[in-house]
Protein backbone atom coordinates (compact mmCIF):
# COMPACT_ATOMS: atom_id res chain seq x y z
CA UNK A 1 0.00 0.00 0.00
CA UNK A 2 1.11 3.64 -0.72
CA UNK A 3 2.15 5.44 2.41
CA UNK A 4 1.08 9.07 3.70
CA UNK A 5 3.30 10.74 0.87
CA UNK A 6 4.30 10.20 -2.30
CA UNK A 7 6.37 12.17 -4.48
CA UNK A 8 7.74 12.26 -8.03
CA UNK A 9 5.67 9.09 -9.26
CA UNK A 10 6.06 8.82 -12.91
CA UNK A 11 2.47 8.12 -14.09
CA UNK A 12 -0.12 8.43 -17.05
CA UNK A 13 -3.98 9.88 -16.22
CA UNK A 14 -6.05 7.43 -17.09
CA UNK A 15 -9.63 8.27 -16.14
CA UNK A 16 -11.22 11.26 -14.88
CA UNK A 17 -14.74 12.78 -13.41
CA UNK A 18 -15.92 15.74 -11.57
CA UNK A 19 -16.09 15.41 -8.10
CA UNK A 20 -17.98 18.25 -5.94
CA UNK A 21 -18.17 22.00 -7.21
CA UNK A 22 -14.28 22.35 -8.26
CA UNK A 23 -12.78 19.06 -8.34
CA UNK A 24 -11.86 15.65 -10.26
CA UNK A 25 -10.83 12.42 -8.99
CA UNK A 26 -8.26 11.32 -11.53
CA UNK A 27 -7.71 7.78 -11.90
CA UNK A 28 -3.49 7.08 -13.21
CA UNK A 29 -1.56 4.44 -13.56
CA UNK A 30 1.62 5.30 -11.34
CA UNK A 31 4.68 2.79 -11.46
CA UNK A 32 5.43 1.88 -8.71
CA UNK A 33 1.95 2.08 -7.36
CA UNK A 34 -0.01 0.65 -9.56
CA UNK A 35 -3.47 2.49 -10.18
CA UNK A 36 -4.37 4.75 -7.82
CA UNK A 37 -7.55 7.47 -7.67
CA UNK A 38 -6.76 10.66 -6.89
CA UNK A 39 -8.43 14.26 -5.79
CA UNK A 40 -7.27 16.91 -7.37
CA UNK A 41 -8.95 19.47 -5.68
CA UNK A 42 -9.66 23.09 -7.55
CA UNK A 43 -8.86 21.61 -10.78
CA UNK A 44 -11.82 22.13 -12.59
CA UNK A 45 -11.45 25.83 -11.40
CA UNK A 46 -10.71 28.07 -14.81
CA UNK A 47 -6.75 29.22 -13.50
CA UNK A 48 -5.57 25.81 -12.27
CA UNK A 49 -2.29 25.23 -12.47
CA UNK A 50 -3.53 21.58 -12.59
CA UNK A 51 -5.95 21.76 -15.23
CA UNK A 52 -4.10 22.06 -18.34
CA UNK A 53 -1.78 19.13 -17.25
CA UNK A 54 -3.70 16.23 -16.19
CA UNK A 55 -4.02 15.21 -19.72
CA UNK A 56 -4.32 11.18 -20.91
CA UNK A 57 -1.96 9.50 -23.16
CA UNK A 58 1.19 12.06 -21.40
CA UNK A 59 3.83 11.34 -18.88
CA UNK A 60 3.42 13.24 -15.80
CA UNK A 61 5.13 13.18 -12.98
CA UNK A 62 2.98 12.57 -9.77
CA UNK A 63 2.96 13.54 -6.30
CA UNK A 64 0.38 12.84 -3.45
CA UNK A 65 -0.58 12.10 0.15
CA UNK A 66 -3.33 10.17 2.24
CA UNK A 67 -3.94 7.20 3.43
CA UNK A 68 -7.75 6.63 2.35
CA UNK A 69 -9.38 5.07 -0.14
CA UNK A 70 -9.23 8.58 -2.23
CA UNK A 71 -5.53 9.86 -1.91
CA UNK A 72 -5.33 13.96 -2.40
CA UNK A 73 -3.26 15.48 -5.84
CA UNK A 74 -0.21 17.26 -4.11
CA UNK A 75 1.30 18.38 -7.65
CA UNK A 76 1.74 17.45 -11.35
CA UNK A 77 4.81 18.21 -13.75
CA UNK A 78 5.34 17.06 -17.31
CA UNK A 79 7.99 14.30 -17.79
CA UNK A 80 8.40 15.12 -21.97
CA UNK A 81 5.60 15.30 -23.85
CA UNK A 82 4.35 12.89 -26.90
CA UNK A 83 2.47 14.41 -29.68
CA UNK A 84 -0.97 14.08 -29.09
CA UNK A 85 -3.31 10.99 -30.31
CA UNK A 86 -5.85 11.34 -33.19
CA UNK A 87 -7.82 9.45 -35.33
CA UNK A 88 -7.25 5.45 -34.51
CA UNK A 89 -4.02 6.35 -32.54
CA UNK A 90 -6.56 8.09 -30.07
CA UNK A 91 -9.15 4.83 -30.06
CA UNK A 92 -6.61 2.77 -29.44
CA UNK A 93 -5.60 5.07 -26.41
CA UNK A 94 -9.00 5.08 -24.90
CA UNK A 95 -9.28 1.05 -25.57
CA UNK A 96 -6.25 0.78 -23.66
CA UNK A 97 -6.99 2.75 -20.71
CA UNK A 98 -10.58 1.29 -20.15
CA UNK A 99 -9.00 -2.51 -19.90
CA UNK A 100 -6.46 -0.97 -17.48
CA UNK A 101 -8.80 0.93 -15.65
CA UNK A 102 -11.69 -2.27 -15.75
CA UNK A 103 -8.99 -4.75 -15.06
CA UNK A 104 -6.25 -3.91 -12.93
CA UNK A 105 -6.56 -3.60 -8.90
CA UNK A 106 -5.92 -0.18 -7.05
CA UNK A 107 -2.85 -0.11 -5.42
CA UNK A 108 -1.52 -3.30 -7.33
CA UNK A 109 2.33 -2.06 -8.33
CA UNK A 110 3.29 -3.57 -11.96
CA UNK A 111 6.48 -1.89 -13.02
CA UNK A 112 6.16 -4.21 -16.20
CA UNK A 113 2.79 -2.94 -17.35
CA UNK A 114 3.64 0.15 -16.77
CA UNK A 115 6.48 0.08 -18.95
CA UNK A 116 4.54 -1.76 -21.38
CA UNK A 117 1.93 1.11 -21.35
CA UNK A 118 4.35 3.92 -21.93
CA UNK A 119 5.85 1.86 -25.12
CA UNK A 120 1.64 1.44 -26.14
CA UNK A 121 1.65 5.14 -26.02
CA UNK A 122 5.23 6.16 -27.70
CA UNK A 123 4.08 3.57 -30.59
CA UNK A 124 0.68 5.48 -30.97
CA UNK A 125 2.38 8.91 -30.67
CA UNK A 126 4.56 7.97 -33.60
CA UNK A 127 2.42 6.71 -35.98
CA UNK A 128 3.85 2.93 -35.75
CA UNK A 129 2.00 -0.16 -36.62
CA UNK A 130 -1.34 -0.36 -34.03
CA UNK A 131 -1.93 -3.78 -34.40
CA UNK A 132 1.34 -4.82 -33.43
CA UNK A 133 1.33 -2.62 -30.64
CA UNK A 134 -1.51 -3.26 -28.82
CA UNK A 135 -1.04 -6.94 -28.89
CA UNK A 136 2.30 -6.88 -27.44
CA UNK A 137 -0.02 -4.60 -24.43
CA UNK A 138 -2.44 -7.14 -24.28
CA UNK A 139 0.18 -10.22 -23.91
CA UNK A 140 1.76 -7.77 -21.58
CA UNK A 141 -1.49 -7.36 -19.19
CA UNK A 142 -2.99 -10.45 -19.50
CA UNK A 143 0.65 -11.54 -18.03
CA UNK A 144 1.04 -9.29 -15.53
CA UNK A 145 -2.51 -10.56 -14.10
CA UNK A 146 -1.42 -13.64 -14.23
CA UNK A 147 -4.04 -14.87 -16.47
CA UNK A 148 -2.14 -15.57 -19.42
CA UNK A 149 -0.95 -19.67 -20.07
CA UNK A 150 2.20 -20.95 -20.80
CA UNK A 151 1.72 -20.67 -24.67
CA UNK A 152 4.86 -23.20 -25.19
CA UNK A 153 3.53 -25.95 -23.53
CA UNK A 154 0.06 -27.53 -24.37
CA UNK A 155 -2.92 -28.86 -22.27
CA UNK A 156 -0.93 -32.35 -22.32
CA UNK A 157 2.17 -31.11 -21.00
CA UNK A 158 3.79 -31.37 -23.87
CA UNK A 159 5.93 -28.91 -25.84
CA UNK A 160 4.10 -27.11 -28.60
CA UNK A 161 5.64 -27.94 -32.20
CA UNK A 162 5.71 -25.16 -34.42
CA UNK A 163 4.44 -27.48 -37.63
CA UNK A 164 1.23 -28.69 -35.58
CA UNK A 165 -2.03 -27.06 -35.34
CA UNK A 166 -3.80 -26.05 -32.34
CA UNK A 167 -7.09 -25.05 -30.29
CA UNK A 168 -6.95 -22.99 -27.29
CA UNK A 169 -9.28 -23.80 -24.71
CA UNK A 170 -9.17 -20.84 -22.25
CA UNK A 171 -9.55 -22.76 -18.65
CA UNK A 172 -7.27 -25.64 -20.33
CA UNK A 173 -4.18 -23.39 -22.66
CA UNK A 174 -3.62 -25.49 -26.33
CA UNK A 175 -5.42 -28.25 -27.48
CA UNK A 176 -3.20 -30.55 -30.40
CA UNK A 177 -5.75 -31.04 -33.36
CA UNK A 178 -5.33 -34.79 -34.27
CA UNK A 179 -4.55 -35.18 -38.07
CA UNK A 180 -8.26 -34.12 -40.12
CA UNK A 181 -9.30 -32.00 -37.32
CA UNK A 182 -10.16 -28.45 -37.86
CA UNK A 183 -11.65 -25.23 -36.61
CA UNK A 184 -12.33 -21.80 -37.06
CA UNK A 185 -10.10 -20.69 -34.14
CA UNK A 186 -7.12 -23.03 -34.86
CA UNK A 187 -3.94 -21.27 -34.21
CA UNK A 188 -0.89 -22.94 -35.53
CA UNK A 189 2.33 -24.12 -33.04
CA UNK A 190 4.63 -20.92 -34.47
CA UNK A 191 1.43 -18.33 -33.20
CA UNK A 192 1.99 -19.73 -30.31
CA UNK A 193 5.67 -19.82 -29.55
CA UNK A 194 6.20 -16.48 -30.86
CA UNK A 195 3.82 -15.16 -28.53
CA UNK A 196 5.50 -17.09 -26.03
CA UNK A 197 8.23 -14.97 -27.11
CA UNK A 198 6.36 -11.65 -27.11
CA UNK A 199 7.31 -11.60 -31.02
CA UNK A 200 4.41 -11.34 -33.36
CA UNK A 201 7.03 -9.91 -36.22
CA UNK A 202 5.08 -12.75 -38.77
CA UNK A 203 1.80 -11.72 -40.06
CA UNK A 204 -0.06 -14.95 -39.94
CA UNK A 205 1.52 -14.77 -35.98
CA UNK A 206 -0.30 -11.18 -35.17
CA UNK A 207 -3.43 -11.77 -37.45
CA UNK A 208 -4.00 -15.16 -34.95
CA UNK A 209 -2.80 -13.30 -31.75
CA UNK A 210 -5.66 -11.15 -32.14
CA UNK A 211 -8.47 -13.32 -32.05
CA UNK A 212 -6.70 -14.91 -29.25
CA UNK A 213 -6.18 -11.58 -27.14
CA UNK A 214 -9.84 -10.61 -28.21
CA UNK A 215 -11.30 -13.99 -26.39
CA UNK A 216 -8.89 -13.90 -23.55
CA UNK A 217 -9.51 -10.19 -22.80
CA UNK A 218 -13.51 -11.08 -23.44
CA UNK A 219 -13.40 -13.64 -20.88
CA UNK A 220 -12.00 -11.49 -18.26
CA UNK A 221 -13.64 -8.48 -18.47
CA UNK A 222 -17.15 -10.48 -19.21
CA UNK A 223 -18.55 -7.93 -21.20
CA UNK A 224 -18.69 -5.63 -23.50
CA UNK A 225 -15.69 -2.53 -23.51
CA UNK A 226 -17.17 0.75 -24.25
CA UNK A 227 -14.26 2.03 -26.63
CA UNK A 228 -14.77 -0.92 -28.85
CA UNK A 229 -18.23 -0.21 -29.38
CA UNK A 230 -17.57 3.32 -29.93
CA UNK A 231 -14.51 2.38 -32.50
CA UNK A 232 -16.86 0.10 -34.42
CA UNK A 233 -20.01 2.52 -34.50
CA UNK A 234 -17.33 4.92 -35.78
CA UNK A 235 -16.28 2.62 -38.93
CA UNK A 236 -19.11 1.86 -39.99
CA UNK A 237 -19.79 5.50 -40.25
Amino acid sequence: MSGKRVEQQPGFVLHAYPWRETSFVVDVLSRNHGRVPLIAKGARRPRSAMRGLLLAFQPLELSWSGTGELKTLVSVDWSGGLPLLSGSALMCGYYANELLVRLLPREDPHPKLFDAYAALLQALAHGRPQDLALRLFELALVRELGYAPTFDIDADGEPVSPECDYIFIIEQGPVKLQDGQSGEQALSGQTLLDLANADLSASESLTQAKNLMRRLIHHLIGGTLESRRIFMELQEL
